[in-house]
């Protein structure tokens, strides 16, 4: 996967990691005082910086919106509409994807009985950071997809973007249960804190010095 080579798509692809992460930085006094007002406030944001960073910096996916290439058929440039047409559809199946996400971090510690909310906002911003980018450029591929579950695909800076997030998240729970009694600590706040920062690791190390490597479990 590569970044489209336009002027304007380059300078956004360098300046997307540092906008996101002035705003998460701006709005985290308000997610350590009232977690679930500020995730809910911070989506509107969120969003439109990742359509705009798809849109403009993105290959949409290849055949059309979420559907695979007919054979023989050539490729050519993608129109304005069936990029603002996969926009919505791959936001639609990242929606869809929040509840196997809050099934999954509910199996990995999160609060079963409280923190719900909590933890449906938590897992709407991951799918934002780490699925919807995704979706956009790879569609509904099933061999690609196999190769992303199974974390086979090589790592450019949407995989790596994806694989730091979940990464970050993990990593972001260790300072919860430890007995030093701040405010930081409640659920979800490190958790979201280490997607965002994961995602943007992901992003910068997919793009240059992971750049089409695989991971090994040999």
């Amino acid at each position: 996967m590569e970044v489209s080579p336009d002027t304007l798509a380059r300078i956004s692809s360098l300046t997307h990691p540092t906008l996101l992460l002035s705003a998460f930085y701006a709005k985290f006094p308000s997610l350590v005082s009232d977690p679930t007002r500020a995730l809910l406030e911070f989506l509107p944001l969120l969003t439109i910086i990742q359509i705009i960073y798809a849109v403009v910096c993105l290959p949409c996916v290849e055949s059309g919106p979420l559907r695979k290439a007919k054979a023989g058929v050539k490729k050519g440039p993608v129109k304005h509409a069936e990029r603002i047409k996969t926009v919505f559809l791959a936001l639609i199946l990242a929606g869809f994807a929040v509840p196997f996400l809050v099934v999954v971090q509910i199996l990995f510690g999160a609060p079963l009985t409280t923190h719900l909310p909590h933890t449906i906002l938590s897992s709407t911003h991951l799918s934002l950071l780490s699925l919807f980018p995704l979706i956009y450029v790879y569609g509904i591929n099933t061999a690609k997809w196999k190769e992303i579950i199974s974390i086979r695909c090589p790592i450019d800076e949407v995989f790596g973007g994806t694989l730091g997030t979940f990464v970050g998240g993990w990593l972001g729970a260790i300072p919860i249960p430890l007995d030093w009694d701040r405010d930081w600590q409640k659920w979800p706040i490190t958790i979201v804190t280490g997607m965002y920062m994961g995602y943007i690791l992901g992003i910068l190390l997919g793009r240059w010095i992971l750049k089409g490597k695989k991971v090994e479990f040999d």
